[in-house]
């Protein structure tokens, strides 16, 4: 199988009322890691590549990585997915170089101006086969690889029901990410855990049939904050979505879930434990083998919790 577009899996997980996960890769282990629990679970999965990712592993790389997991294991459908594309030019980029989805973010700019700038990618995207997802609202926190922050959002950056039915059909954007209360980082919250499942329905509603996806979704699993602080890392009160809502959200029209943060504390904890336990090491195979397998173990769960699973 070579590399697929989101819009069957979209269209089923709507039908069924489950999510796909779509998970970012900056390297081989993360591509290794995540294809092989999606081929595990039986899960189609979206391979994302932000801007960053592409500025620190070349695009080529990247691109090569994944066209190697597709040859690995050609019962996965798998998306090469841009994530968070900033202009015109970066979708453009990666539409020539073999994307089969890209993101459009304008979402920073004024409601005129991201439909214009959407509209340009879809365009131009559309002509070569490509679908185009765009977003409609404010996330806060890190975004294109930059810092950490969090908290719960005002009201204000909130996805705007009204505005997402214009959006998508002036647009003509194939699936639309809404702000309802998630944030980048992994200091999400600083009281409890909250997304605006209200605000979602009525979206929903409003775009009958329509895909929406939820960014900023990391669950920032407890259990390996608590290892990375155990072996000497630094991230007190970090807190992400939980996994009741997450579940929630995919059975109320949320058909893709974004998960970067989770895989990098995956990493990193199993990177720490590793070193702490064998600092005599020296061999990338031996520290990175554990890591990539802590990462597949975390994905193969993400994938239970969306309902991901079974689907192929």
């Amino acid at each position: 199988m070579s590399l697929v577009d989101t819009k069957d899996m979209f269209k089923k997980a709507l039908k069924g009322k489950y999510a796909i996960g779509a998970f970012n890769v900056n390297n081989m282990e993360l591509v290794q890691a995540i294809v092989a629990a999606a081929a595990e679970k039986k899960a189609p999965v979206i391979l994302q590549i932000s801007k960053g990712a592409r500025e620190y592993a070349n695009p080529l790389y990247l691109t090569k990585l994944i066209e190697a997991a597709v040859e690995e294991h050609p019962e996965v459908p798998i998306v090469m997915h841009l994530d968070h594309g900033p202009d015109f030019n970066l979708c453009k980029a990666a539409v020539d170089g073999g994307y089969t989805s890209v993101m459009i973010d304008a979402s920073h700019d004024k409601f005129e101006d991201n439909i214009a700038i959407t509209k340009k990618v879809v365009d131009y995207a559309h002509k070569h086969g490509v679908v185009v997802e765009a977003e409609l609202g404010q996330l806060v926190g890190s975004q294109f690889d930059e810092g950490e922050s969090g908290g719960k959002i005002g009201n204000g950056l909130y996805t705007d029901p009204n505005q997402a039915v214009e959006f998508v059909e002036r647009t003509g954007c194939d699936s639309l990410a809404v702000a309802i209360g998630t944030s980048h980082g992994a200091y999400k919250f600083k009281g409890e855990p909250y997304l605006d499942l209200e605000r979602l329905k009525e979206i929903a509603k409003r775009l009958k049939g329509y895909p929406l996806v939820l960014h900023g979704a990391s669950s920032v699993i407890p259990e390996y904050v608590q290892m990375c602080n155990k072996f000497g890392g630094k991230l007190p009160g970090a807190r992400g979505v939980t996994e009741e809502l997450l579940s929630q959200a995919s059975k109320l029209g949320i058909c893709k879930v974004n998960t970067d943060t989770d895989l990098r504390l995956a990493m990193t904890a199993a990177l720490r434990k590793h070193f702490a336990e064998h600092p005599e090491d020296f061999d990338p195979r031996k520290y990175l083998a554990p890591a990539r397998e802590e990462v597949k173990k975390m994905v193969m769960h993400k994938l239970e919790v969306l309902g991901n699973v079974n689907r192929i």
